[in-house]
């Protein structure tokens, strides 16, 4: 039978106790990150309402990162996974976020009534400058996926002085009306593909 021994193991780097400046200070960091819920506010533009969350505080002279997301998800499930990413602190830290949630999308959305016209794709792109003179932003870095890349490309088409920078992602150019794509997502079981290929062509 082989014999218990102690054995001493010190730590190399303390979690808590004596903790230098440097570390407490990320990790504080760290943890406003984790717990910032953002500022959810509503704007009315010419096509209606729109929400948008913002994250953090504005720095001078930065430009916000402003994100547009794709259809039938809203901002939690399009970007939190990737801003939530620990190689993104560093980013996010030094940026304001402004995250769109198009008309509809958002969490707890009251139901559109009979004969409510969704806007289209350029409208919901002509309703972020009534978000930006809102919050008093005079440029962005735009970050979209899907039908958001689009919404966003075609914004900065329109206002190119106050666009830094895209990242768009999945974008379509012949991107069909988010109308169009939820009738075919309803009636997709009995269309073939060529049909939908053809819906965007």
């Amino acid at each position: 039978m082989a014999e218990l021994q102690e054995v001493q193991i010190t730590e190399e780097k303390p979690l808590l106790p004596g903790q230098t400046p440097e570390t407490a200070k990320e990790a504080e960091l760290a943890a406003r990150i984790l717990l910032d819920q953002g500022q959810t506010h509503s704007v009315e533009t010419p096509y209606g309402s729109v929400t948008f969350t913002v994250y953090g505080t504005p720095k001078p002279k930065r430009p916000a990162i402003f994100t547009y997301h794709d259809v039938g998800l809203n901002y939690k499930s399009c970007f939190q996974p990737l801003f939530r990413f620990g190689d993104m602190q560093e980013i996010i830290q030094n940026f304001v976020r402004v995250h769109v949630d198009a008309p509809g999308m958002e969490e707890g959305a009251p139901v559109f009534p009979l004969g409510y016209q969704y806007p289209s794709l350029d409208q919901l792109a002509d309703m972020i400058p009534c978000i930006l003179q809102y919050l008093n932003f005079s440029t962005i870095i735009g970050v979209g996926v899907g039908a958001g890349a689009y919404i966003l490309s075609r914004y900065a088409l329109n206002h190119p002085d106050t666009v830094e920078g895209l990242v768009l992602i999945n974008i379509d150019p012949n991107a069909k009306g988010w109308m169009d794509w939820a009738a075919h997502k309803l009636t997709g079981l009995t269309s073939s593909i060529p049909d939908m290929i053809l819906g965007h062509l």
